[in-house]
């Protein structure tokens, strides 16, 4: 997510160190201290899985060679190099092609053993290695002490304490990129799997990765690797592996990755039991205290409703709000604006390209209006919001409270993320489910943003206008609209094929939150945010403009206009707050507004509008992103389909109210 500076480096001429491991690590806090400003984002070929590159400055005299740049790869977070996941191939692919000069190994000196299952997959693959044991003072602070010499003497590598948030560790860490050292671990397995590593061994290729990792990742059944090694032998004998991988499966009564997996765990557990003393922990502090109602099935709820409302406070009311205002009335409006139009006026003699600049539907009096006044301090407030729960170590407790309804319909509890996300912008929200496992998983939650997560903008609209006139319809709009998250969710977890991917959370203490790390988070993040989502809001713009040009725009009005008043009971006049919406959702709910308050709706019908209206299909600038994330086939269907959906629930709500 993060973009800064890109400078043109020919990546051939200089060697690679690739940073591996688990999420919420530090890997990308070690990332941004080792390179500095030298920093590229691009997805990995084939997936939405970011892969964040820089060129750290450097001198490694035992080397032989004077470099003064390497090429650094800020790997996705990874709990297994034996994938199940879009995050954690990439990362395996990264490892098998870049043929690196070196691998930093990121772990939480916390959760020890389940870094060391990395370690050890990073050890029988061959690599030279550094070993960084990262949050060292969390780790102190439980009363975990580690003997990092001990540690390196078995490994026979090095192992580095460092504390990446205060730059604790790092000198030293820079200081010994020349000392990169391939273990001799070695590690045996059951004899049955080691007889049956050394078949495959004979059919695998030369690679810059030992045969050994690639038979026992075979032997896990990865089938993705099997298209690798086809790329280096093409003749290669799948079929006469396969047969080996079978009769290694007659042996065992679990599956051969649970067995290999287990077996590494065991030996994990003896090492552990030389190099880590557990001290006697300190009582329960207030964080912990506090750490543990978060995540409590009924305490989680009250405290996540006090989030949300804090969280309205500062994106709805300040950010929506008051900065929106300013922005929107008093910069573009009285400044922007009117300075652009009176310009164009005088030096642009083609009217059409004035229409298209300054019209009703221009790109600067629209789109850039809209990128700049109204999501630019949405973003940039709810990213300020959403900094303060990601470093307080809150999201991590709200996945795990969610994972029990989100299993439910065919999520899990990380997709609560782009859910809280999209209460700022869908069209970031939706952006984000890249960080889900499976395409599954990221359709599931994509439909579900866009059908019915009202963005900040709108949902101020809304909660002003029928807060003010009636609670209990206030009540009804919000469980209808619950209620269709929660159907809608689970017929497409029946319905789509597949799995949802297991959950798996690290839980960080409670911090009081850096204002300088919020802060940088902030301007790195809406930076990313404003380069993906400004080009589609322009092209939102610009289609508006062409099919108001066209007349296409009152062809649809024209033709909702039956929808509208024959099933969902509205007046004609609402068909264009409809039509608005699909620019901008806020706009749909401010023209309902407007209609309600000229007493063109009666209470009945401004329940019925706003549950539509929120329901409704995605603004322009969402469905552009549906398009970029899923294909227009994708996103086509699900427009069709919430579009038929919401007047489906807007029809019964008119019927049986």
């Amino acid at each position: 997510m993060e973009q800064k500076k890109a400078i043109s480096i020919n990546y051939e001429k200089i060697p690679t160190i690739i940073l591996v491991g688990s999420p919420n690590v530090g890997k990308s806090v070690i990332f941004g201290l080792l390179t500095g400003k030298y920093v590229t984002v691009s997805n990995y070929p084939g997936t939405t899985v970011e892969v964040t590159e820089g060129v750290l400055e450097t001198f490694l005299p035992k080397s032989g060679k004077n470099l003064s740049k390497m090429r650094l790869i800020d790997s996705p977070g990874v709990n297994s190099l034996m994938p199940r996941s879009e995050d954690e191939r990439v990362t395996r692919d990264l490892l098998l092609t870049e043929n690196p000069f070196g691998i930093i190994q990121v772990a939480d000196s916390k959760n020890l053993k389940r870094s060391l299952l990395i370690t050890f997959q990073l050890v029988e693959m061959g690599f030279p290695l550094t070993l960084v044991l990262n949050i060292y003072d969390e780790a102190t602070e439980r009363g975990i002490a580690i003997d990092t010499k001990i540690l390196s003497e078995i490994l026979g590598i090095r192992v580095l304490p460092t504390v990446a948030t205060e730059r604790r560790g790092i000198s030293e860490l820079k200081a010994g990129l020349n000392d990169f050292k391939r273990s001799a671990f070695n590690f045996t397995y059951n004899e049955r799997i080691e007889e049956a590593v050394k078949q495959i061994n004979k059919f695998i290729p030369d690679t810059p990765v030992s045969k050994r990792s690639l038979s026992l990742m075979l032997l896990a059944e990865d089938e993705n690797l099997f298209e690798y090694l086809k790329k280096i032998k093409p003749n290669l004998a799948t079929d006469l592996i396969r047969g080996i991988v079978n009769n290694a499966k007659l042996h065992f009564r679990d599956p051969l990755n649970f067995i290999i997996f287990k077996e590494k765990q065991q030996k994990i557990n003896e090492i552990f039991e030389k190099c880590v003393r557990i001290e006697s922990k300190k009582p329960k502090e207030w964080k912990e205290k506090l750490g543990n109602l978060c995540m409590h099935p009924l305490w989680g709820f009250p405290i996540l409703l006090v989030v949300l409302i804090l969280m309205y406070e500062l994106v709805g009311v300040v950010g929506a709000g008051i900065a929106v205002n300013f922005f929107e009335k008093v910069i573009f409006g009285e400044y922007i604006n009117p300075a652009a139009i009176k310009v164009l006026n005088k030096v642009m003699p083609f009217q059409l390209i004035n229409e298209i600049l300054v019209g009703e539907y221009g790109l600067i009096t629209v789109g850039i209006k809209y990128s700049v006044a109204i999501v630019f301090p949405i973003v940039g407030f709810f990213f300020v919001f959403f900094g303060i729960l990601e470093d307080s170590g809150y999201l991590p407790r709200l996945t795990v409270m969610s994972n029990r309804i989100f299993k439910k319909i065919g999520l899990q509890g990380r997709a609560v993320l782009p859910m809280v996300l999209g209460l700022g912008c869908d069209t970031m929200a939706t952006l984000t489910t890249r960080i889900l496992d499976t395409r599954r998983e990221r359709i599931i939650a994509t439909l579900l943003l866009a059908l019915g997560i009202p963005c900040s903008a709108q949902l101020g609209v809304v909660l002003g206008m029928l807060g003010s006139i009636s609670t209990k319809s206030l009540l009804i709009v919000v469980v209808t609209v619950l209620l269709q998250l929660l159907i809608v969710g689970y017929l497409a977890a029946k319905i789509l094929p597949g799995k949802s991917s297991d959950f798996l959370s690290e839980i960080p203490p409670l911090r009081i939150p850096k204002i300088y790390n919020i802060l940088v988070k902030t301007y790195y993040r809406v930076k990313w945010f404003m380069k993906e989502a400004v080009p589609l809001f322009l092209l939102g713009t610009f289609v508006l403009f062409s099919f108001s040009k066209l007349g296409i725009l009152k062809i649809i009005e024209r033709g909702v206009r039956p929808v509208v008043h024959g099933i969902l009971g509205l007046p004609d006049k609402s068909a264009e707050a409809f039509i608005v919406g699909f620019l901008r959702r806020d706009y749909g709910a401010a023209g309902l507004f407007k209609l309600a308050k000229d007493g063109y709706l009666n209470l009945h019908q401004i329940t019925v509008a706003i549950a539509v209206m929120i329901l409704f299909v995605p603004c322009i600038a969402n469905f552009f992103v549906i398009i970029k994330e899923q294909g227009m086939k994708r996103a086509t269907i699900m427009t069709l389909f919430i579009f038929a959906y919401a007047i489906l629930i807007g029809g019964l709500l008119n019927l049986f109210l």
